[in-house]
């Protein structure tokens, strides 16, 4: 089976997971920037930093596999992975970007990343400025664990980065 490993990373954290998972794995790994035809891969390996309610690059991937693609996707987020909510949240934001007969044979598996506050761009800095005042002024029942975790990390750096998390993907796919 003719595989490939492609991320869409804003600041790194995505591309240093898909990174060891080719390590790993001896599969080819490269930016969704720098695709331009998919139709020779059966399966490719999706990893995608979760943005402004959506998974970076997922949509312009999707739409340049061949209808037999095998996609696996591995999404890279701030939130804990294992919050039920959380996860929810995440696969409305992937079946707004994958097709649903894509979406039905794909397997979808949840990273948590970081972020480094100092990093980010004008526009970047300024959105999470902007929503963390917003949801600050929310009563907690209100805020979800997405909010939290963004209150909880606002201004500072974190790396929740765990690369043993890779073994179960490796093994299930």
């Amino acid at each position: 089976m003719k595989t490939l490993i492609i991320y869409g990373s804003q600041y790194g954290t995505t591309k240093r997971y898909a990174e060891k998972f080719a390590e790993m794995t001896d599969i080819p790994v490269v930016s969704h920037e720098d695709i331009k035809i998919l139709a020779e891969y059966d399966r490719v390996i999706y990893f995608g930093g979760l943005y402004a309610g959506g998974v970076k690059g997922l949509k312009n991937t999707v739409k340049k596999l061949s209808p037999n693609t095998k996609l696996v996707i591995v999404t890279v987020g701030l939130a804990d992975v294992c919050d039920e909510e959380n996860i929810s949240n995440i696969r409305n934001s992937i079946r707004r970007q994958v097709p649903e007969p894509l979406l039905k044979t794909a397997s979808v598996f949840h990273l948590r990343g970081g972020i480094d506050y100092q990093k980010l761009n004008f526009k970047h800095k300024t959105m999470m400025t902007l929503l963390y005042n917003k949801v600050k002024k929310l009563p907690e029942e209100k805020q979800t664990v997405e909010m939290k975790a963004m209150i909880e990390t606002f201004n500072s750096k974190v790396d929740f980065v765990d690369f043993n998390s890779l073994n179960y993907i490796a093994e299930n796919i």
